[in-house]
């Protein structure tokens, strides 16, 4: 009887030996459920961006700027205004308020008259933000082709898996 239970003991782990000696080089264990599989090529996949970038842009732009009204031409034009004003009044009551109305329409006529010929010219900045748009690429992962006993597989991995990458291994009976 013990022969037979040592026979037994033979065939089991003869069975575990062949069973090892036919998943190869691979390292699976049975019950852990991962191995290593061997990468034959990795493919970077990029895709391209629009990136926005604000910039301010500026340039000398120039700009007319009215000279200043001379008081003599103010003063001459109230002048001709009051005369003006004071001569059409008939009556001696209303002469007065003609008269510093035509004063004061006067003096305004004569101090635009004074500015009209008299302009300066001046340079300012003036800027604006404007929108420089660029495209890069960004890395968005990599196909990884590998070869797991005998067979070619595709995946696509977030970063680079070197020359082995680990897969999940899962055995179940065939009937």
């Amino acid at each position: 009887m013990q022969l037979h239970r040592h026979l037994v003991i033979a065939a089991l782990l003869a069975a575990l030996a062949s069973a090892s000696a036919q998943a190869g080089d691979s390292g699976y264990h049975a019950g852990d459920g991962y191995d290593f599989a061997r990468v034959t090529d990795v493919t970077p996949i990029y895709r391209d961006i629009q990136v926005r970038r604000p910039r301010t842009e500026c340039w000398e732009e120039t700009v007319a700027y009215p000279g200043p009204g001379s008081a003599a031409g103010t003063v001459i034009g109230g002048l001709i205004g009051a005369a003006v004003g004071r001569e059409s009044g008939h009556r001696r009551r209303g002469r007065n308020g003609r008269t510093l109305a035509g004063a004061a329409v006067g003096a305004a006529i004569g101090h635009e008259i004074s500015r009209a010929g008299k302009v300066r010219y001046g340079t300012e900045q003036r800027c604006q933000v404007v929108d420089e748009f660029t495209t890069e690429r960004e890395l968005v992962g990599y196909d990884v082709r590998y070869r797991y006993n005998g067979r070619h597989y595709l995946t696509r991995t977030d970063q680079h898996p070197g020359d082995r990458i680990r897969v999940r291994v899962d055995v179940t009976p065939a009937w």
